[in-house]
C-alpha cells in the first residue's frame, strides 16, 4: 500500500503554523481587548502576557512531536497512552464540530472581507459560492501534492505578514504617546488585576493553532529537529508580532475609537497619514488573502488525522486511501472538503463560530494530560524535553479548562449542549468500529 512520504521542510513548517494562527482575527480582536483592558498600556500587556500562556502548551507539544513524529496528533497521543476510545472520540469529535467547520468559517469569511468593494459579497448565496469556489480550488491542489500545497502556503503566508510588518514599522515611526496614555476615567477606580486578566482570555483566539502541524508530522523531514525549532520558533514570533501591532495600533489609533470598531475590523491603516484614503481596501485585500492562507493551511493538515485513524481501522477505510501517483491522503481531503462546502448550507458565520468552541478547549485539555503517561511508555524517546513538564503540563490543562468555563458563560447553553450531544454519537459509532477492527489485524 502507497505511503506518504516526508518531503515538508523547516520553511514549509514555520508556514503552515504561522499561517494557520496569524488570521485577520487580530484586527477583530484589537479594539475588544482595547475595550476590556480600558488603556492602551495594559492592552498591549495583555497581548504580550496572551502568547506567554501559550509557551507551556508549545514546550508539551514540542516533546510529543518529537516522541512521536507521525500522522494523527492527539489521536496519536492518546492511542499511545492506551485508550483506543479516548484516541477515536477525540477525532470523531474534531471531525465534526472543528476541523470541517473550522473551513467552512474562513472560506465564508473570505466573502466578508470582499463586501467592501461590492456589497453583492453580502448576499447568503455569493458568499457560499465564493467559498465553495475557495475549497474546491485548494483542495484540488492539496490533492496533488503536499509539496506544492506547502509552497502555497509559504507564499500566502509571507503576503499576509507583509501588512503586519508595514503596521509595525509605520505604527512605531509615528509614535504618539498621547495616544498610549490615554485612559477612560470611568474605569480608573477598577483594578488593573481583573481588566488585565480579561484582556488576555480575549487575545486567546488569536493565538489558537499551534498544534495543527503536527497532524501532519509524518511528511515533514528531520522531524526530530524540525518541529521542536518551529513550534518554539513561531510562538516567539507571533508574540512578537502580535505585541508590537497592539503597540503600533495604540500610539496610532485613539482609544476612544478603536473601542469603537468593536463588533467588526478595526483598521489602523487609516490612521497612517499616506493610507487615509486606501485604508479600507487595503484591509480588506490583506485580510482576505490571510483567510485564504488559513483556510489553505486547515485543508492541508486537517485530512491526515482521519486518514491516521482509518489506517488502525478504527476509521471509515476510505480515509486510509493513498493515491499511488501523488503520495496524498486523497479521498481524506475530498470527504473533509465536501463535509465543510455541505456545512455551508446549515447555519450562518455565527451559528458555525459557536458550534466548536467547547470541543475545542476539552481536545485540547484531552491532549496535554497524555504526557502523564506517554512518559511512562518505553517507547518514548522525545529529542526535546520540556523543561519542569509536570508544571507545564497541568498550566497546559488549567489554562483549558479555565476557557472552558469561560465557554459556558460566553455562548448560549443550547449550542454548547448540542456539541456534547454530537460527541456522544461517538459512543456507539466507536463499537461499531472496534467490532469491526478484531475481524481484520490492524496496523502496526
Amino acid at each position: 500500500m502507497p505511503e506518504l512520504k516526508r518531503k515538508l521542510t523547516l520553511s514549509h513548517t514555520l508556514a503552515i503554523i504561522v499561517g494557520t494562527v496569524i488570521g485577520s482575527g487580530v484586527f477583530i480582536n484589537l479594539p475588544i481587548v482595547a475595550k476590556v483592558t480600558a488603556s492602551p498600556l495594559l492592552a498591549v500587556l495583555a497581548w504580550f502576557l496572551g502568547g506567554l500562556i501559550w509557551f507551556p502548551q508549545i514546550f508539551i507539544l514540542a516533546e510529543m512531536g518529537s516522541a512521536y513524529p507521525e500522522e494523527g496528533f492527539g489521536y496519536l497521543y492518546l492511542k499511545k497512552a492506551g485508550s483506543d476510545f479516548l484516541a477515536f472520540l477525540y477525532v470523531w469529535t474534531i471531525f465534526w464540530t472543528s476541523d470541517a467547520p473550522s473551513i467552512s468559517i474562513i472560506s465564508l469569511s473570505a466573502a466578508s472581507a470582499l463586501a467592501l468593494f461590492s456589497p453583492v459579497f453580502h448576499q447568503p448565496a455569493v458568499a457560499r459560492a465564493l467559498a465553495i469556489a475557495l475549497i474546491v480550488s485548494l483542495t484540488a491542489i492539496h490533492y496533488r501534492d503536499v509539496k506544492s500545497g506547502g509552497n502555497l502556503q509559504i507564499v500566502l503566508t509571507l503576503l499576509k505578514i507583509t501588512p503586519l510588518f508595514l503596521l509595525i514599522f509605520a505604527g512605531l515611526a509615528l509614535f504618539h504617546p498621547q495616544n498610549l496614555f490615554w485612559t477612560p476615567h470611568a474605569n480608573h477606580a477598577s483594578s488593573i488585576g481583573p481588566l488585565l486578566g480579561a484582556g488576555v482570555a480575549a487575545t486567546v483566539w488569536s493565538y489558537a493553532g499551534f498544534g495543527n502541524v503536527l497532524y501532519m508530522a509524518g511528511e515533514i523531514k528531520n522531524p526530530h529537529k524540525t518541529l521542536p525549532k518551529a513550534l518554539i520558533g513561531s510562538v516567539l514570533l507571533i508574540t512578537a508580532m502580535y505585541t508590537l501591532i497592539a503597540l503600533a495600533t495604540a500610539v496610532l489609533v485613539p482609544q476612544n475609537k478603536l473601542i469603537a470598531f468593536s463588533g467588526g475590523f478595526a483598521n489602523p491603516f487609516q490612521f497612517l497619514p499616506w493610507m487615509a484614503t486606501a485604508a479600507a481596501g487595503f484591509l480588506a485585500v490583506s485580510a482576505f488573502i490571510s483567510m485564504v492562507g488559513a483556510t489553505n493551511a486547515c485543508i492541508m493538515v486537517q485530512p491526515r488525522i482521519e486518514y491516521a485513524m482509518a489506517r488502525d481501522g478504527l476509521f471509515f477505510r476510505i480515509f486510509a486511501h493513498v493515491h499511488p501517483r501523488f503520495q496524498t491522503p486523497d479521498y481524506s481531503i475530498l470527504l473533509q472538503s465536501a463535509v465543510a462546502v455541505g456545512l455551508l448550507f446549515f447555519g450562518d458565520l455565527n451559528n458555525l463560530l459557536g458550534y466548536f468552541t467547547i470541543s475545542y478547549v476539552l481536545q485540547n485539555a484531552l491532549i496535554y494530560g497524555t504526557i502523564f503517561l506517554l512518559r511512562k511508555r518505553e517507547d518514548y524517546h522525545p529529542t526535546f524535553r520540556s523543561p519542569a513538564w509536570a508544571l507545564m503540563a497541568l498550566l497546559s490543562v488549567a489554562t483549558q479548562l479555565a476557557l472552558g468555563y469561560g465557554t459556558f458563560l460566553a455562548y448560549p447553553a443550547a449550542g454548547i449542549l448540542s456539541t456534547l450531544a454530537l460527541m456522544a454519537t461517538g459512543f456507539p459509532i466507536y463499537w461499531v468500529f472496534k467490532r469491526r477492527k478484531k475481524r481484520r489485524p490492524a496496523r502496526l
